[in-house]
C-alpha cells in the first residue's frame, strides 16, 4: 500500500508543470491595429478577402494581416437570402403559373404538381449529397474529382452560418447552400414544359431522381465548383476555361436539351397536328411571366453572391435584355403575322432572361443590348420556324427558348464579356478573355450536350422499362389532374 501511495504521489509531483500550464490562461492574441480595423471594413463593402496583405499601389504590404471574418456580412447575407427567396418564387409559384396557364385546363393540376414534387425530391438529395457533390472539393486529385467535388458536406454536416471562402467571403455558407439548392430546383422543372400534358407523375419523379445525378450535379460542379475542370474562372487547372455567370450551361442547356430528346422519346400528345392544343389561360401565363422576370433578378444579380458592384452590372444587363427580347419578339409577329400576341411577348421576355444569364455578370449595357435583340430573334425562328419543320411536341417551347437561348447565351458570353464589367476574369483567364474564351465556350457547349443527351436516353429508357414513362390513352384523354393527382384545377359545378 504505501509503494502504491509513493507511485502515485510521484506521478502527481510530476504532472504538476503540465498542471500549472493548464491553468495559465492563454495569451489573447493581440488587438488589431486601427489600420487593420480599416481595411476588414474596406474589404466588407468591397466583397474582397478579408484575411488577405493589404497592399499599396507599388505591390508594398502596407498592413500584414487584416482580421480573418468569422461571420458572414449582414448585408451581403440579408442579400443572399433575399435572392434565393426570388429564385424559389421563379419555380413555387411563377413556372407552375406560366407553365400551367399554357396547358389545357384538365392538366394545370399536373404541372404544378410536377413542380411542387420536384421542389421536395431535390430540397432531400440537396441534403444528403447534392451540396457536397457539386460545391465540396474533398475528391480532387482522384478519378470521381473529375465528376463529382466530395463528401465533406454529405447531408450538410458543417454547412453552417460560417463563410466557405472558396465561393463567399461574407456569406453564411448556409445561406450559400440554399442559394444554390433553388437553382437545382428550378432546372429539372423546366423540363415539364416539353413533356407537359403527358408524362406520368411517378415516371417523371424517377427520371428526375437519376437526372440530378447524371447530368445536373456533374455540371454544376464543372462549371461552378472550385475544383470543377470547367471553371475558368476561379480553378486555374481547369481543363476547359469556360466561364457561365448563372446557368447558360448547368441550367438552361442541360435542362432544354433534354426536355427535346424526353419529348420525341415520350411521342406527340394525343391530337398533335389534328386539333388545337392551345393555352387554357393566357392570363396565368402572363402572371408566371412577370413572376419569371422578378425572381429572375435574384437568379442573376445573387449569383455575384454579394450586394456589389457585379451584382448592379447583372441587374442592370439581365433588365435591358429582357425588355429589348420582349419587344423583338412581339415586333417580329406583328411585322409576320400582323399581331404581336402575349405569349409573344411572355416568350421573349423569357428568352431574353436565358440567353443574358451566362453573361449577366460579364457584359456591358451595349452587350446587354445586342443579347436582347438576338434573344427575341433566334428562339422566335427555333420555335416557330424550326419546331413546325421537325415536327417534334415540345409543348411548351423548353427546347426553342432554354436549349436555343442557352446555347446562344453561351456563344455570346465568350463573346462579348469583358474585364472591364467583372474584374474576376482577370484571375486566371486575362489572355484568353477576348481571344480564345469562345473556343473555350464551344467546348463547355459540347460536353453539355453530349452529357445531356447521352443521360438523358439511357434514363427515359431505363424509366420506360420499369415502369411506363406514359398513362393510358384513355388517362391522358381525361387529363393528368384526376388521374394522377384526383382532383380538377377548376370546380364548374360550384
Amino acid at each position: 500500500m504505501k509503494t502504491l501511495l509513493r507511485s502515485l504521489t510521484l506521478l502527481a509531483l510530476a504532472a504538476l508543470p503540465y498542471w500549472a500550464h493548464a491553468a495559465e490562461p492563454s495569451t489573447p492574441p493581440p488587438a488589431p491595429s486601427l489600420e487593420q480595423r480599416v481595411a476588414g471594413l474596406e474589404a466588407y463593402l468591397g466583397n474582397g478577402d478579408p484575411s488577405a496583405p493589404l497592399k499599396d499601389a507599388k505591390g508594398t504590404v502596407t498592413v500584414a494581416l487584416t482580421p480573418a471574418a468569422q461571420t458572414a456580412g449582414p448585408g451581403h447575407n440579408g442579400f443572399m437570402m433575399i435572392c434565393a427567396a426570388l429564385v424559389l418564387f421563379m419555380t413555387l409559384p411563377g413556372l407552375f403559373l406560366f407553365y400551367g396557364g399554357l396547358v389545357r385546363s384538365k392538366n394545370v393540376l399536373s404541372v404544378i404538381a410536377q413542380c411542387f414534387g420536384l421542389a421536395g425530391l431535390v430540397a432531400i438529395l440537396w441534403w444528403a449529397v447534392g451540396y457536397s457533390f457539386v460545391f465540396g472539393k474533398s475528391f480532387a486529385g482522384t478519378p470521381l474529382g473529375v465528376i463529382f467535388g466530395g463528401s465533406e458536406f454529405f447531408f450538410l454536416n458543417g454547412v453552417n452560418a460560417l463563410p466557405n471562402t472558396d465561393y463567399a467571403y461574407w456569406t453564411s455558407q448556409n445561406v450559400f447552400a440554399m442559394y444554390q439548392l433553388m437553382f437545382a430546383i428550378i432546372t429539372p422543372a423546366l423540363i415539364v414544359g416539353a413533356i407537359a400534358e403527358r408524362m406520368k407523375f411517378s415516371a417523371l419523379m424517377l427520371f428526375m431522381t437519376g437526372w440530378m445525378f447524371l447530368v445536373y450535379f456533374p455540371m454544376a460542379h464543372a462549371i461552378w465548383g472550385i475544383t470543377g475542370e470547367m471553371n475558368g474562372v476561379w480553378n486555374a487547372a481547369a481543363s476547359i476555361k469556360a466561364i457561365d455567370f448563372a446557368g447558360g450551361t448547368v441550367v438552361h442547356m442541360t435542362s432544354g436539351w433534354s426536355a427535346l430528346l424526353l419529348c420525341i422519346i415520350l411521342g406527340p400528345r394525343i391530337g398533335f397536328g389534328k386539333k388545337a392544343l392551345t393555352p387554357h389561360s393566357m392570363v396565368l401565363c402572363a402572371i408566371g411571366t412577370g413572376m419569371l422576370w422578378v425572381g429572375w433578378y435574384g437568379f442573376n444579380a445573387g449569383s455575384a453572391l454579394a450586394a456589389d458592384g457585379v451584382a448592379a452590372q447583372a441587374f442592370m444587363t439581365t433588365t435591358l435584355a429582357a425588355a429589348v427580347a420582349a419587344f423583338t419578339w412581339a415586333a417580329l409577329e406583328w411585322i409576320l403575322r400582323g399581331h404581336a400576341s402575349v405569349l409573344g411577348f411572355c416568350s421573349g421576355a423569357v428568352a431574353g432572361l436565358v440567353v443574358v444569364t451566362p453573361a449577366a455578370g460579364f457584359v456591358t449595357a451595349n452587350g446587354a443590348m445586342l443579347i436582347g435583340v438576338l434573344a427575341g430573334v433566334v428562339p422566335f425562328l427555333a420555335v416557330v420556324y424550326l419546331k413546325a419543320k421537325l415536327g417534334y411536341d415540345d409543348a411548351l417551347d423548353t427546347f426553342g427558348i432554354h436549349a436555343v437561348g442557352g446555347t446562344l447565351g453561351a456563344i455570346l458570353t465568350g463573346v462579348l464579356a469583358t474585364a472591364d464589367v467583372n474584374g474576376n476574369l482577370n484571375l486566371n483567364l486575362k489572355d484568353i478573355v477576348g481571344n480564345t474564351l469562345l473556343t473555350e465556350q464551344f467546348k463547355a457547349i459540347g460536353v453539355t450536350l453530349v452529357l445531356s443527351i447521352v443521360a438523358t436516353v439511357v434514363l427515359a429508357y431505363v424509366v420506360k422499362a420499369l415502369i411506363g414513362l406514359r398513362p393510358t390513352e384513355e388517362a391522358e384523354a381525361r387529363g393528368l389532374d384526376i388521374t394522377d393527382h384526383g382532383e380538377e384545377g377548376y370546380n364548374y359545378n360550384s
